[in-house]
């Protein structure tokens, strides 16, 4: 004879497949419930917000304003620059990264250390300090005076709030995998006659190489987003230095809501095929070391 099911599994069976979806999202644990709340409110809803923010917009609106003269000439300065910079410090920051774990010199710690000054130091006073430094009277700025190159207030001076604000990305991210590396291998390399560029090309860059792409990947991506210390140092003059960011704030102060939106969801969108490109560039490196 058949067992008739209690009401409450007549009820599990009838739950909508919706509770099934959420449930199953949610999972059973607290931890991972009190996460997933977290992760909603500061980061999917805003993100979702901003998104139907913009859809209130028609697609020939969205379009006009997103490819409007003065916002491609925003992206260009942004990324353009941005590239520039995070490309500098690839070369620079690989430097610094060896002279830190190869060398040893007076007030090493000290110095390697102040590589993550970027990180713990407000924008806004790195803006100040690099704009008074770089300017026509700074320490630096006026040695470039009689070349006729001023650096302040000018798009050069954006590179170089962005080069200072992603430089401890790159050091960073290659400085483990340098002191991971064996120097045997560079010995070996020697020993059967390769000089010291060969070495380098040929052993020291390979497992290296991933480190710096993603160094420089991430400081791409914090320089694009910078605001702080650009919207010091530059003039944030359309067509000339003015960045995205800053067009976003100057279209919030004009009480251009829609225009602020619509750009901010451009960003938002490069941003995201940019941590899509990072994650990929780190599988590449995890399946490099695999080998």
């Amino acid at each position: 004879m058949a067992i008739s099911s209690s009401p409450n599994q007549r009820f599990r069976t009838r739950q909508p497949a919706w509770r099934k979806y959420l449930r199953a999202l949610i999972g059973d644990s607290w931890a991972w419930r009190i996460s997933f709340v977290y992760l909603a409110v500061m980061l999917i809803i805003p993100i979702a917000a901003m998104f139907f923010k913009a859809a209130e917009e028609s697609p020939a609106d969205f379009w006009r304003i997103a490819t409007s003269p003065i916002a491609l000439s925003a992206y260009d300065v942004t990324f353009t620059t941005a590239l520039a910079s995070a490309s500098i410090n690839g070369v620079f920051g690989t430097l610094l990264a060896w002279v830190i774990v190869r060398y040893d010199f007076p007030l090493k710690k000290l110095i390697d250390a102040s590589i993550d000054l970027p990180f713990a130091l407000p924008t806004a006073v790195a803006g100040l300090t690099l704009a008074t430094v770089y300017s026509e009277n700074g320490w630096i700025g006026s040695l470039f005076v009689p070349f006729g190159i001023k650096i302040s207030f000018t798009r050069l001076g954006v590179a170089v709030a962005m080069t200072f604000i992603s430089l401890s990305f790159v050091v960073r991210a290659v400085q483990p995998v340098l002191q991971e590396m064996e120097k045997e291998m560079e010995e070996a390399a020697w020993s059967l006659g390769a000089n010291q560029l060969q070495t380098f090309i040929r052993v020291i860059l390979p497992p290296l190489l991933p480190a710096i792409l993603t160094g420089v990947a991430l400081g791409f991506s914090r320089a694009v987003g910078e605001f702080g210390s650009t919207v010091i140092i530059a003039s944030n003059t359309p067509f000339v230095d003015l960045i995205a960011p800053i067009l976003i704030f100057q279209r919030l102060e004009q009480y251009d809501y829609t225009g602020a939106t619509v750009i901010g969801v451009v960003m938002l969108i490069i941003s995201l095929v940019l941590l899509l490109a990072i994650n990929l560039l780190q599988a590449w490196g995890r399946r490099y070391d695999q080998k």
